[in-house]
């Protein structure tokens, strides 16, 4: 699904240059649970950025369903990733002044979807997440748990292939963790392809693989369970 080739980025201003990649070559298989781990400034955010098609790399190659992306301009970017990327952040990034409805229902707006599917696709995504009794309550009204299962069930609301997670856990209790979690790995068994950018190692370990970075680059990667 995913490969990169000697992929970097590197952030200028008139008086420092910084590299938050280093040549890093990755590849991403379908229906793959994958973990980046690594210390606060290693360049795991910035990956995942490029992964989703929000930003372009410095150098490199980057390689989506097959195809060299990694000089799309932002509106082929844009093109690519509504119908193809859902993003679950840690901090839910849900907007205030929309209902859980209308928070969901954002992505299928944006790649004009006929009303009457969109609130068929919405209800679902809401009742898969447990939160069908919350639509008409607004963010600040939920607690963090509801705010992370509103958070998912707008990334998969438009049934995406790739899930990008930055720290999605990192706000919840452990409970409220471990739902996200169970969640995240009923959509990757559905045959979802998740990357999961984590600090948790109880969380890492229940990936099929780990990719550790330090610097901008990639130092380890290890195999924990293998793709069923």
């Amino acid at each position: 699904m995913i490969r990169t080739i000697n992929l970097t980025k590197i952030f200028r201003t008139e008086e420092v240059e910084t590299t938050a990649l280093n040549e890093v070559n990755l590849k991403v298989n379908e229906r793959e649970f994958l973990a980046i781990m690594g210390p606060s400034g290693c360049g795991k955010s910035t990956l995942l950025n490029i992964l989703g098609l929000l930003d372009n790399p410095t150098n490199g190659e980057l390689y989506f369903l097959g195809h060299e992306v990694a000089r799309y301009k932002e509106s082929e970017r844009t093109h690519l990733r509504k119908a193809n990327i859902g993003f679950v952040f840690q901090s839910f990034n849900l907007i205030d002044e929309l209902t859980v409805f209308e928070n969901v229902e954002l992505p299928l707006l944006y790649m004009k979807v006929p009303a009457g599917e969109r609130k068929k696709k919405v209800n679902e995504a809401l009742e898969r997440m447990g939160i069908t009794l919350r639509a008409k309550h607004f963010p600040q009204q939920l607690s963090g748990g509801q705010q992370q299962r509103v958070a998912i069930a707008r990334a998969v609301v438009v049934k995406p292939k790739l899930i990008l997670a930055d720290e999605p856990t990192g706000n919840l209790d452990s409970a409220n963790g471990a739902e996200v979690m169970r969640l995240l790995h009923d959509l990757n068994g559905e045959g979802t392809t998740i990357v999961m950018v984590t600090h948790s190692e109880e969380n890492a370990d229940e990936a099929h693989r780990i990719v550790r970075m330090l610097d901008g680059k990639i130092l380890t990667e290890s195999i924990k369970k293998n793709i069923v």
